[in-house]
C-alpha cells in the first residue's frame, strides 16, 4: 500500500478510523472524510505528528457537491487517487409499516446514494491512472439476515453488494470493486444499537460473544486489515466480491 492515495469516507470513527490509521501506517497517503470535524482534525493532527501523510476534509456523502469536492481535493493534494474506501454509513431501525420519507432520505441517502455519488466522482479519476484503482465498500451481514425492525438498513446494505458487482462489470479492466461485510463489530454504532435493551451494554456484549464461533466481538482493526489486503496489490485478482468478516456467525444453524 506504500504511497497509494486512498480516500476513506466515514473515516473518523469505528471501522473508518481504524482503516485510516492502518493505511497510513502502511505508508499510504490518506484523505479521511466525514461530518465529524472535531474528530477529523484530531485524527489528522495525531497521524501527521507521527510522520504520516493524512488529511481530513469535511464531507457529507449524501450531498453530491460535497463528494465531488472531496475527490477533487484529494487529487489536487496528492496528485491522483488510487483507491476509495466507501465506508460512511448510518444505522436506523423500525418496521417498514412505520417508516417515513425522512427515515428513507437519511438512511438511503447516506448508505446508498452516498456510495453512488462517491463512485460517480472517484471512478473517472482513478480510471486515468495507468493501473486503474480500487473501489471498496463497507456492507454488512445485514444484507443477508432479516434483522427484526431493520428493513431499511438491511435493504441499504443489500443494495451496496449489488453495486459492487455492477461496478466490477461496468468498469472492467480499470477498476476493481470489492466489499467488506462486517458482522458484530465493537464500534460506536454497535453501542448505539444496544440502547433501549433491558441490560447494560457490557452484559449484552458478553452474551453475544458466546454466540459468535470465535467467541469475541470483532474489532475495527479486524476489518481494517482485510480492507488493506483488498486495496493492496496482493489482491489484484479479487474483484466483484464481498469478504464476510463475522467470526463465523453466518455459519451458525438457525437453532
Amino acid at each position: 500500500m506504500k504511497d497509494k492515495v486512498i480516500i476513506v469516507t466515514g473515516g473518523t470513527s469505528g471501522i473508518g478510523e481504524a482503516c485510516v490509521r492502518l493505511f497510513a501506517e502502511k505508508g499510504a497517503r490518506v484523505m479521511a472524510a466525514s461530518i465529524q470535524d472535531e474528530a477529523g482534525a484530531a485524527l489528522e493532527a495525531t497521524l501527521r505528528d507521527s510522520g504520516h501523510e493524512v488529511r481530513f476534509r469535511h464531507c457529507d456523502v449524501s450531498d453530491e457537491a460535497s463528494v465531488q469536492a472531496l475527490v477533487a481535493a484529494a487529487a489536487e493534494e496528492f496528485g491522483r487517487v488510487d483507491a476509495v474506501h466507501c465506508n460512511a454509513g448510518v444505522w436506523g431501525k423500525g418496521l417498514v409499516t412505520d417508516f417515513t420519507t425522512t427515515d428513507w432520505e437519511k438512511l438511503m441517502g447516506v448508505n446508498v446514494k452516498g456510495a453512488f455519488w462517491t463512485a460517480k466522482h472517484s471512478i473517472p479519476v482513478m480510471e486515468r491512472n495507468d493501473n486503474g484503482g480500487v473501489f471498496l465498500v463497507t456492507t454488512s451481514v445485514a444484507a443477508h439476515v432479516g434483522f427484526p425492525a431493520h428493513a431499511l438498513y438491511c435493504a441499504s446494505k443489500a443494495a451496496l453488494e449489488a453495486l459492487v458487482r455492477c461496478l466490477a462489470v461496468d468498469h472492467a479492466g480499470k477498476i476493481r470493486a470489492v466489499g467488506v461485510s462486517p458482522g458484530t463489530i465493537d464500534t460506536p454504532m454497535l453501542a448505539a444499537s444496544c440502547q433501549g435493551w433491558n441490560a447494560p451494554v457490557a452484559e449484552l456484549y458478553a452474551q453475544v460473544e458466546q454466540k459468535i464461533p470465535v467467541r469475541r466481538l470483532g474489532q475495527p482493526e479486524d476489518i481494517a486489515k482485510a480492507a488493506a489486503f483488498l486495496i493492496g496489490d496482493d489482491a489484484a485478482y479479487v474483484n466483484g466480491t464481498i469478504l464476510t468478516l463475522d467470526g463465523g456467525t453466518m455459519a451458525l444453524p438457525p437453532w
